[in-house]
């Protein structure tokens, strides 16, 4: 609930924030790419503070890797109510050999058959959120 009863939008800590990041594996990353901004679907897991995504060779990969700042958002729409974070940071192809390891144990896998071999970490610089309260239209007069 937010703070003021009549507005159905709350402001997140960042703590809740992560909670709501480490429940959701979809997600939306935007990179900019020569001035042009990109959004691709993309799955990933919250883990100690950063986000990890899998992903392959191509576009996307390029993309991240030319402009490391990016933007994820994840949501989520319920009966009642709806939330959404968005974390902005930098990414990064994950590259030494303990920390592909370390995060290949993790229970992130691919959607779709396809063989997802290229780790990106993403640090984030600033986390936020909204939680909605979901209903009709109010009257105007």
């Amino acid at each position: 609930m937010s703070e003021n009863l009549n507005d159905p939008v709350e402001s997140l800590d960042e703590a809740t924030c992560w909670e709501l990041l480490r429940t959701a594996s979809l997600g939306r990353i935007a990179v900019s790419f020569q001035g042009e901004p990109e959004i691709y679907p993309i799955n990933f897991i919250a883990v100690d503070g950063r986000l990890l995504i899998r992903t392959t060779q191509g576009t996307k990969l390029l993309k991240l890797t030319i402009n490391e700042k990016v933007a994820l958002e994840t949501d989520s729409v319920g009966q009642h109510t709806a939330w959404s974070v968005i974390v902005k940071g930098t990414a990064r192809v994950v590259e030494s050999q303990d920390e592909i390891f370390e995060a290949e144990q993790l229970p992130l896998h691919p959607l779709i058959p396809t063989i997802k071999y290229v780790w990106v970490e993403v640090t984030p610089t600033e986390v936020s959120g909204r939680r909605f309260e979901l209903g009709p239209e109010p009257e105007r007069y």
